[in-house]
C-alpha cells in the first residue's frame, strides 16, 4: 500500500534553498532582504561571514541583510498599536518590516480594553496618523473598540495570545471576522509581516 507521492523535482521547479544559500545569492547581486520567522537558533547556524551582513532583532524574529543605512521618513503614518505585552512580538515584525520600507511608526503598546483609559488617553495621537494596525489576542476586542472611535482604515491582527478557548488565535481571528465595526481589514493569526504590507499598499494610494 503506497500512499506516498515523493515530490522529487520541487527542488528544480521552485528553487527550495537553506537560509544561507539564499542569502549567498542576495550578497552576489548586492541585494538588501527582510527575512521573517529567523530563530535565533537559525541565524546561530548561518556562515560567519554572511552573519556579518545581518542585523537580527530577536524580539520580532526578523532580520535586515545586507540592508544600507537609511532614514526613516519623519511623519508616521502608521500607527502599530498592540493589546498587552504578549502581543509585542507581532508588533514588533510589523514595525521592522514598515522600518525596512523606510516608514516610521507611532507604536504605542499595552493599550488593550481591559483599561480603556490606556487607549483613550492615546486617541489624539492615534488619529494623526493615515493607517492603523492593531494587535491583540484574547478575544481580540481593541481593534474592533477602535473602530467606533476613529475613521482610518484598521488592519487587525489576532493573535495566538490567550489560554483554553482562545485555541491558539482562533477565537481571535473570528471574534475580528465577527466584528461589528464595518471596514476592518484582518490578516491572519500572528501576521504582523502581513499587517505592515497591507498598510504600504494602502499609503501608495492615500
Amino acid at each position: 500500500m503506497n500512499h506516498s507521492k515523493l515530490d522529487f523535482d520541487r527542488f528544480s521547479r521552485i528553487g527550495l534553498e537553506d537560509v544561507n544559500e539564499i542569502l549567498k545569492q542576495f550578497l552576489t547581486k548586492n541585494k538588501p532582504c527582510l527575512l521573517t520567522r529567523l530563530s535565533e537558533n537559525k541565524v546561530n547556524q548561518i556562515d560567519s561571514l554572511i552573519q556579518e551582513k545581518i542585523e537580527y532583532c530577536s524580539i520580532s524574529n526578523t532580520a535586515f541583510f545586507n540592508f544600507p543605512d537609511h532614514s526613516l521618513s519623519e511623519e508616521k503614518k502608521v500607527a502599530v498599536l498592540c493589546a498587552g505585552s504578549s502581543d509585542l512580538s507581532v508588533a514588533y515584525e510589523a514595525i521592522r518590516t514598515l522600518s525596512y520600507s523606510g516608514k516610521n511608526s507611532l507604536n504605542l503598546f499595552d493599550i488593550g480594553v481591559s483599561g480603556l483609559w490606556r487607549l483613550t488617553e492615546k486617541l489624539e495621537q492615534i488619529q494623526t496618523t493615515s493607517v492603523v494596525i492593531a494587535i491583540a489576542g484574547m478575544d481580540a476586542a481593541l481593534p474592533t473598540v477602535l473602530g467606533g472611535l476613529i475613521s482610518q482604515p484598521i488592519i487587525a491582527v489576532p493573535t495566538s495570545v490567550g489560554y483554553g478557548v482562545s485555541k491558539g488565535g482562533h477565537t481571535a481571528l473570528n471574534a475580528l471576522l465577527a466584528s461589528c465595526s464595518s471596514g476592518m481589514t484582518v490578516v491572519n493569526i500572528d501576521n504582523g509581516y502581513g499587517a505592515a504590507c497591507a498598510a504600504l499598499r494602502i499609503l501608495k494610494i492615500s
